[in-house]
């Protein structure tokens, strides 16, 4: 074959099946990165399984046997068998009995329940004179998907539940009246339930995005080494690195804080100095928790895909979109290594509720202790990788 024959206005014949050998090395090239990256190929396999473990399992929109405390100013069987009744119903697990007022509404004030119910003395004689008296439930309404359905179901059920052991004829007439009463989101209303968890939410996100990209971006640029020669600890840079996005994380709340409560009308109840505080502790637990995985991963795009898997569990479990108390026993268990489930309690406690520090304490010392285990784990690392 003559050179005219395979160059023609200077360029050479293209080799046959030449776009699929390129193409099909490119395919080849990318297989094999993607095998050398385990943090992406391990996303791909993690993310979906976990979506559908959580929204298969874990997530439970009509939430059972829901917390619920007893003051009890009488004993007697009527009492007895009104709250078996309830607990028949699936919707009520009574797992506190008070005898004073203050301690049942401090019980419903830091959210251990989210249901009480009051038995007033004398409320047998009353049944058997006929007065017709009433029973108090008090509800946590700051999640009002959680308490609507319970309060909703508790008549009927109650009723039916009581037909045999009182013998109130068919159909069944109530001898005493039930009361409820939504606590601190009478309307129900669901801004006043999603404006103090988007604070949590968002606050989640910036942070653990923001820090999680800090040391991979030194590395990528190249300004490691430059630090690296530096007479610096890592804890040091590891402060460096953290303080400055402090601010902004607060500026972030404030500004979310003050949007709820202008254009959506979203009561603060409580110190104000005491909601910045435990934010300020909830933003540095955020942070810590994404320096750390900035010392795992290897570049950029591997730190915003652990974020992102980190993020997912957060929003789906810490009862910001589902109720807490409706999830399954395990999936309760780790919601509570997750900052942002205490933190969604302290917030909404603060705002919706007024609570004070003595109703936030374990909330409190679980987001101090995970802040601590997670600026330990980030030294520890950052550590290792100056090594």
């Amino acid at each position: 074959m003559s050179a005219t024959d395979t160059i023609r206005n200077g360029e050479e014949r293209e080799p046959a099946f030449g776009f699929w050998r390129r193409s099909y090395a490119m395919l080849v090239k990318e297989f094999i990165q993607l095998r050398r990256d385990r943090v992406s190929f391990a996303m791909i396999i993690m993310l979906p399984v976990l979506q559908l473990t959580l929204f298969g399992y874990a997530i439970n929109t009509t939430p059972r046997n829901l917390p619920t405390a007893v003051l009890t100013q009488e004993d007697t069987d009527l009492g007895r068998s009104i709250l078996k009744a309830m607990e028949n119903t699936s919707y009520f697990h009574f797992t506190r009995e008070v005898h004073t007022v203050a301690e049942f509404n401090e019980l419903l004030q830091s959210g251990k329940v989210l249901f009480g119910v009051e038995i007033p003395r004398g409320f047998e004689r009353a049944v058997r004179r006929g007065d017709r008296p009433a029973l108090l439930v008090a509800a946590d309404a700051t999640d009002p998907v959680a308490s609507g359905t319970a309060l909703a179901a508790l008549g009927p059920l109650v009723q039916t539940a009581l037909a045999h052991d009182l013998h109130i004829g068919d159909p069944p007439d109530m001898p005493f009246e039930i009361r409820a009463h939504a606590r601190y989101n009478p309307a129900a209303e669901s801004r006043l339930n999603i404006v103090p968890g988007l604070v949590g939410t968002i606050l989640t996100m910036t942070m653990l995005i923001f820090t999680a990209l800090s040391v991979t971006r030194e590395i990528e640029r190249g300004t490691m080494e430059s630090l690296l020669s530096m007479p610096i600890k890592p804890i040091e840079v590891m402060f460096g690195k953290i303080i400055p996005y402090v601010m902004v994380g607060f500026i972030q709340a404030g500004l979310i804080i003050s949007i709820g409560v202008l254009l959506f009308g979203v009561p603060v109840l409580g110190s104000l100095t005491l909601l910045g505080l435990l934010t300020t502790l909830f933003i540095t637990t955020n942070l810590s928790i994404g320096y750390t995985f900035s010392t795992i991963v290897q570049n950029q795009l591997q730190a915003m895909q652990l974020s992102m898997m980190f993020f997912l569990p957060s929003i789906l479990l810490s009862g910001f979109m589902f109720p807490f108390a409706g999830m399954p026993v395990w999936a309760q268990y780790i919601g509570e290594v997750l900052p942002l489930t205490h933190f969604i309690r302290i917030v909404r406690a603060i705002m919706l509720k007024g609570a004070a520090m003595p109703n936030l304490q374990y909330d409190t010392i679980a987001l101090a202790a995970l802040m601590l285990f997670a600026m330990t784990v980030a030294v520890t690392r950052f550590r290792r990788t100056l090594d």
